[in-house]
Formats: structure tokens, sequence, C-alpha cells
């Protein structure tokens, strides 16, 4: 099973909005899912951002230390662009190293309008910050989908060599099939000469991905858990939230770390907003997120496969991470 995020779905009745038909879609498949999208409100933002502080998730320092190594290197390589999307931007701080390695004479010079897609309204704003501290250069922020955000950010990027960044293996969150699906549509949103940045977490031993999704001071269990409270809030549901606890398991078969949420007993929940209830048997579990772990020759095929040619790859070793920067 997957938990596909790129699929067109129907409302079933006007008075549901797209996201509460979402929920309810994802709910009632078996097994019974929450798309990972969901967990980014701002007490979600905050908290993942707490998780990569933690000596167990070296993702995103492996991930810093190749932009601040080579952010120069990508921007050359990339050439005179003039516009800069972050899919994901989260808070800005991987987009400021990039900018700032590439020499602040140098992106003052060059100017990029700098496109900032992510589905937290408090996220745009603590990355554009981070941005703007680098350089005085314009921000177009998108509250919105990978998807949408970009093809809103096509439309005000009519003339202009373009970057795309699509950082922190968030390409690991939806399957092999649904990654070629995706990176095809940035293709298509590209035009000969742009490029993209692809940051892909690759497979490490299975010790290592399990504390890094299951921390000991329990970060990402309260990540995870907070879908919930969130869904509460916003959708009108009643999830007894300390009647479940957090899992995470490696599914070598299919390369992914999948999170869960188990119920710890028998319990009945209602989501209001989304026109549905259902029963949870004990020890049943909702499967919020799915994180595939490449190879680096997997991520270069991948690549292709979407339609790319590979220009350059840089691999940090501590943390097995790659950043592969690819040409339309």
């Amino acid at each position: 099973m997957s938990i596909p995020t790129l699929a067109r779905l129907d409302l079933p009745e006007p008075a549901v909005s797209d996201a509460a038909a979402d929920i309810r879609d994802h709910l009632l498949r078996t097994p019974r899912q929450l798309p990972s999208r969901y967990l980014y409100d701002a007490l979600g933002s905050a908290l993942f951002d707490a998780i990569c502080q933690l000596p167990w998730y070296p993702v995103t320092r492996g991930e810093m230390r190749l932009l601040e190594a080579h952010g120069e290197a990508i921007m050359r390589a990339a050439g005179e662009v003039q516009h800069v999307v972050e899919l994901g931007a989260g808070n800005g701080s991987k987009l400021a190293a990039v900018l700032a390695s590439s020499g602040a004479a140098a992106v003052r010079r060059q100017a990029p309008v700098v496109h900032l897609v992510d589905v937290s309204a408090a996220a745009l704003a603590t990355a554009a910050q981070a941005v703007t501290a680098v350089a005085p250069l314009r921000i177009e922020r998108y509250e919105a989908s990978y998807e949408h955000g970009l093809d809103l950010a096509r439309r005000a990027t009519a003339s202009g060599r373009r970057l795309v960044l699509f950082l922190g293996s968030n390409i690991g969150n939806v399957d092999p099939e649904g990654a070629r699906a995706f990176l095809r549509h940035v293709r298509h949103t590209l035009a000969p000469g742009d490029a993209l940045l692809l940051g892909v977490d690759l497979v490490k031993p299975e010790a290592d991905l399990l504390l890094a999704y299951d921390d000991p001071l329990g970060v990402t269990a309260a990540f995870n858990l907070n879908l919930l409270v969130r869904l509460n809030r916003e959708f009108r549901a009643d999830f007894a939230v300390a009647a479940f606890r957090h899992r995470a398991r490696w599914n070598a078969a299919l390369s992914r770390v999948e999170m869960h949420l188990v119920s710890t007993r028998p319990q009945h929940v209602r989501v209001a907003d989304a026109g549905v209830a259902f029963a949870l048997r004990a020890d049943e579990s909702i499967w919020t997120e799915s994180s595939y772990k490449y190879t680096a020759a997997g991520v270069r095929a991948l690549l292709v496969d979407g339609g790319f040619h590979v220009r350059e790859q840089w691999i940090d070793g501590a943390s097995r991470f790659a950043l592969t920067l690819a040409g339309a």
C-alpha cells in the first residue's frame, strides 16, 4: 500500500471541502490512512523543525552540509537563473544556505525572484525572513500543495531561467510510481535550460532509520499525534488522542519507513466535517506517512524516468544523503 498524494479526488457532495473529502477518502481505505501533508499545521511545522535538531535525525544536517559546501557550484551549474522556486520551503534555511554560499555579491547581481511554496502559512513567513536576511530579494509566497504551488509559480515566471528546489527528501513521501509522476509534472512546467535540485535520503541501517523516526525524546511521536489534534480542532473530529501511540517500522521489501498511529483500545471515531464515522480495534493503526529511501543510482534513474538529465550529484557520507542537480 502507499499514500498517494497526486490523485485528483471527486467531492462526494458540494458541501464538503476538498480537504474534508480528502480526509474521508483516506480514512475509509483499508488500511486506514491520513495524508502526510496534514501533519504540517503551525505546531506540526514547529515540531518538525525540532525533529531536524535531534541527534538521531541526521537528514537535515547532512543536507545543510552539502548545500553550504556546494551551493556556489549548484548556482553556477544552474546558470543565470531569474527565478528560484522552492517546493516545501519549511523554515527557509536551506534556500538561504544556497544563496549565501553562492556569494552575496553574486546574489545581488543576479537578483532572482524567489517563489516559496508550502502548505503552512507560518512556514512561509519564516522562510521569507530567512531568505531576505541573505539578500533583499523579491519574495512570492504560495500557501498551496507542491503541484498547485508549482503551477502558480509557473504562471508568474513566463520568461527567464528557473531553478526548482525540492529538498528534505520530500520526494520520499510518495511511492516510486507517484514520485516519477510528480517529477514528470515538474518537468512539464519547466523549459529547456531550467534545472531541478533534488534532495533525497539514502538507504542506511534499519536501526538508524528507526531511531530517526521514533526518537527517544518522543518528538516524532508528538509530531505524529498532533495530526489528530489538528483534525479535532479543524474538522470537528473526536479522536481520543491519549488512546493512540506512535509506531515507526522499516519495510525492507519496499525500502520505506512507515509511520502509524495505533489505537490502544477499541474506540469509535467521528470526523463531523468529513461526514465519516468508524470503529477502531485495539492495536489497529492509521497510516500517516511513508518515507522511501533510495540508492544514489536509484535517484539518478528516478530523475531520468521523470524526463530530466543528471548534471551533478553530491553525497554526504556521514548522513547518507544525496543532492542531485538535473536539467530539463
